[in-house]
């Protein structure tokens, strides 16, 4: 039996992005054979926007020696002893947009994106141009990542929404704001507008 209950998390995680204002459509939590390695994918949506066009993804992959690692320094402690926040694992956040016509200026959005996630949800902003054919015109897509580090010992003891440990909170509240200002200009980015 293990130590952390990821999968407990998860499914906590889920039912608080509902209380976000997040609508949850798939989820996958995928084992690998060989060396034990985990990961859990949530698929999200703002309320406003389940029929598109913006996806958000939520994934925690889980490395089995950070997980034993953390096991190890738990069963040596005591009773009353608290476990050390060095373990950390990253919740991803990733934002994709389908191809645009007219795609944003990324510095512009970049720093508009920055603004809104601040230090605690810091993103990245990137661009793919791809081509159908040599003679057509690129198609432009957008990813934008975001990554936050949580400490293992948060998720044993289940003291994530803590006063201390609100970061779901404050997480779900920017991504919510950063997806608002995506569904905001995704119009005219995709030449609808």
């Amino acid at each position: 039996m293990a130590v952390v209950d990821v999968a407990g998390f998860i499914a906590d995680l889920k039912d608080h992005a509902a209380e976000h204002g997040f609508h949850v459509h798939d989820e996958r939590h995928f084992v690998e054979t060989y060396s034990m390695r985990q990961a859990f994918e949530v698929d999200l949506h703002p309320e406003a926007a389940c029929g598109g066009p913006l996806d958000l993804h939520l994934s925690l992959d889980l490395e089995p020696r950070t997980l034993m690692a953390f096991e190890d320094e738990v069963m040596s402690l005591s009773e009353e002893a608290y476990p050390s926040d060095d373990l950390t694992v990253q919740i991803l956040f990733t934002w994709a947009l389908p191809p645009l016509e007219n795609g944003p200026d990324l510095l512009v959005l970049a720093t508009e994106l920055a603004g809104l996630g601040g230090t605690q949800l810091p993103t990245e902003v990137s661009a793919m141009d791809s081509f159908a054919e040599v003679t057509d015109a690129p198609q432009r897509s957008i990813n934008v990542v975001a990554r936050i580090e949580t400490p293992l010992a948060g998720l044993y003891s289940g003291d994530f929404r803590g006063e201390e440990r609100n970061w779901v909170c404050d997480a779900l509240d920017r991504c919510q704001a950063i997806s608002e200002y995506l569904l905001d200009r995704a119009p005219a980015w995709l030449g609808e507008a």
